[in-house]
């Protein structure tokens, strides 16, 4: 459930190429500059990719790449099924906007008027602060006691009054409203408040305000680690290999669960769905792409809410980059796009989208850590920005 990695070191020299596969079909019809974009980061390390660039004006380019010592696993395609992690904030934003339309809650409503005595300083903390994450409240992944839930290792399910607790745990990092923090626990909170306001499961509201009208066909939210239909393998290094990737003295241990070979874990079998309102969500690059266009051209709520959806506060941090109500602004080569990034074990996703929906952009990465390595973190942003820059028709 992270957000977009953008690294400010130059483009760094890509690995040694490695045996790699592609899939037949749409793939092969797409622009070449796009096709060589996506084999370079396979050959930076990445397992595999699935692009998907809709330019409003025609049939949409579908590439998929693979790294061949992954073949053996489960051949990937351009509708195989990913976890969208954090992808899936935009949707709950988008449920609790529509909510505000129906006059049923308000973006300045404190949560403690929908959640009274669960969240610390809850008068001071508004629906809109744990939207565009400048609530302070700490992020629950950030606790070592949740590493166990990233590596797929614990032994008891995380509900999301868990992962609240493990966050009121910490002291706010700030007064709310003071400034901009990615925080995880926002949006268990919004989950929460969705249901106290409805009535009803979160589950049952993203089926019936998003799911249906829209008639997505492989987009749901799990209950455990299985998939309900063909679905993308996801890796990350092993142990040995991870060490590397993260600040000194991390407590990795044994690193991910899962079955190991060319020094990757399968992480499919991860349990991922504690993820939730937060994070969650499994769908297709094809179905994310009917939903953001479908969200940007105000089918799924008024203009008015739109307009608050988009208004970005900065990120900070040394980016240009904005974040909105679960809607980021992303400043590219080739112009601005709407939308989200997303990652968890053995999947890193980007979804984006033109001001007006017309126009749909997505990467999906079948690895999260493995980005990490200098060579596979500018071999992403490349990606991202080629994929960008086809769907405006330039060329960066």
């Amino acid at each position: 459930m992270t957000r977009r990695f953008r690294p400010r070191a130059a483009l760094a020299a890509v690995l040694a190429v490695a045996l790699t596969v592609a899939t037949a079909g749409a793939a092969d019809a797409g622009p070449r500059d796009l096709s060589r974009t996506a084999q370079r980061f396979v050959d930076a390390g990445v397992p595999g990719v699935v692009v998907r660039v809709d330019d409003g004006r025609g049939r949409p380019v579908e590439i998929v790449r693979q790294a061949g010592w992954s073949v053996s696993d489960h051949r990937l395609a351009a509708d195989d099924e990913f976890r969208m992690a954090s992808n899936t904030k935009t949707v709950t934003a988008t449920i609790l906007l529509q909510l505000v339309a129906e006059g049923r809650a308000g973006l300045d409503d404190p949560v403690g008027r929908w959640l009274p005595g669960v969240v610390p300083n809850a008068s001071a903390i508004t629906l809109r602060m744990l939207l565009n994450q400048t609530s302070g409240l700490f992020d629950f992944l950030n606790d070592a006691a949740t590493l166990e839930l990233l590596l797929g290792r614990t032994s008891r399910p995380w509900r999301p009054a868990d992962l609240l607790a493990v966050a009121f745990a910490h002291p706010p990092l700030f007064a709310p409203g003071e400034r901009w923090n990615y925080s995880n626990t926002n949006y268990t909170l919004l989950g929460v408040v969705l249901e106290k306001i409805t009535g009803r499961r979160y589950t049952d509201l993203v089926t019936q305000r998003i799911v249906k009208p829209l008639r997505l066909k492989d987009t749901y939210l799990p209950t455990d680690e299985e998939f309900e239909g063909r679905h993308a393998h996801g890796y990350e290094p092993d142990a040995e290999h991870l060490v590397p990737l993260f600040p000194p003295g991390t407590p990795i241990g044994e690193g991910f669960a899962g079955p190991q070979h060319h020094d990757r874990v399968n992480t499919t079998g991860i349990d991922l769905s504690a993820a939730w309102a937060a994070g969650g969500l499994v769908s297709t690059a094809r179905d994310w792409n009917v939903y953001l266009s479908a969200l940007m051209s105000g089918r799924l709520i008024p203009r008015a809410q739109l307009e608050q959806m988009r208004t970005a506060v900065p990120q900070g941090g040394g980016s240009d980059d904005g974040y909105g109500l679960g809607l980021m602004e992303v400043h590219t080569p080739c112009g601005t796009v709407w939308g989200h990034s997303g990652g968890f074990p053995g999947y890193r996703s980007h979804n984006y989208t033109d001001r007006t929906g017309r126009r749909t952009v997505t990467v999906l990465a079948t690895t999260t850590y493995g980005l990490r390595t200098p060579e596979a973190a500018a071999a992403q942003e490349e990606m991202v920005d080629a994929a960008v820059c086809r769907m405006y028709g330039k060329t960066g």
